[in-house]
């Protein structure tokens, strides 16, 4: 009998199993071979001629002024995009949980639109935004007398304004994961919290940013690997440029890609793999709760 249920499990299992060897673990463990070989895309029809090479695709990025670059851009998106959406967000959870009981569900989907909405429809409409002579927002600068500048062709500018744009969108996601977590605090523990005196920024830090430390530890996580990982908005809005200020690492391994490189990309995203990996870590352990269950 017990046979008999492991056999009808397995066959339940079994299709989803294979088309996930096949279609996940097979290439993943792939692309780890193929990060140690220099292997382009003349040798996919040659296997056999690819060279061993060992560590030297990691050695060699770090060794690569282009990459530094992209790996310098893609820490600042995440130092900067980070904190501003988590913080914009929560301001925006604390509002419409404060003192917009009525309308929470409008504007609710208000706020989470942008992030269903295409990013690449989203960033060509930014794009035109941030034009300099015909775009809005120089246009609303150019009433008070300031000149602006060509914000996607400046090397100054450029990564700040994808980063605004990021930030922008990705603020409705972080505002209803946090929603969520203020809607699940007690009630009794403000009421026990205003009986004793304390004030509303006691009451924030001492009972709203304590029950939010599972809330803040999952919109942290989730929101670094995906700024780690930005790739659609520079594709878009900059194609990387200029001279390579918004070009970010996941940039850098589709243009090696596109060149053929399949060995050096294939280093770099491990890299960039890696680089998730530790950050999550970090945050488990600065943000993790220390209640158990």
């Amino acid at each position: 009998m017990r046979l008999r249920r492991s056999a009808v499990g397995w066959s339940f299992a079994l299709p989803f199993a294979a088309l996930f060897a096949v279609f996940l673990v097979g290439p993943v463990l792939a692309s780890l071979a193929m990060s140690f070989t220099d292997i382009r895309s003349a040798d996919v029809r040659s296997p056999l001629a690819v060279t061993f090479l060992g560590f030297d695709n990691y050695v060699r990025l770090f060794q690569d002024e282009q990459f530094v670059k992209a790996a310098g851009n893609t820490l600042v998106v995440v130092l900067l995009g980070l904190p501003l959406t988590v913080v914009l967000g929560m301001a925006a959870a604390l509002g419409l949980n404060s003192g917009l009981v009525r309308f929470r569900a409008i504007f609710r989907v208000g706020y989470y639109l942008p992030v269903v909405t295409s990013i690449v429809a989203i960033s060509v409409v930014w794009r035109f935004l941030l034009q300099p002579d015909t775009g809005l927002l120089n246009s609303v600068l150019g009433l008070v007398g300031i000149e602006g500048p060509n914000w996607l062709a400046n090397t100054s500018t450029a990564l700040p304004a994808v980063i605004m744009m990021i930030v922008w969108r990705g603020i409705g996601f972080q505002m209803v994961i946090f929603l969520a977590g203020l809607q699940a605090i007690p009630g009794e523990l403000y009421e026990a919290a205003r009986i004793d005196g304390a004030s509303r920024w006691a009451q924030f830090w001492h009972v709203t940013v304590p029950s939010l430390r599972p809330t803040l530890l999952f919109v942290t996580v989730i929101g670094s690997i995906g700024l780690l990982q930005v790739f659609e908005e520079p594709f878009v809005m900059t194609r990387g440029g200029p001279l390579g200020s918004t070009t970010t690492v996941a940039y850098s391994v589709y243009s090696q890609f596109s060149f053929g490189n399949y060995g050096y990309a294939s280093a770099m995203s491990y890299v960039l793999f890696l680089a998730v990996v530790l950050l999550s870590i970090l945050w488990f352990r600065l943000l993790r709760s220390d209640e158990v269950g």
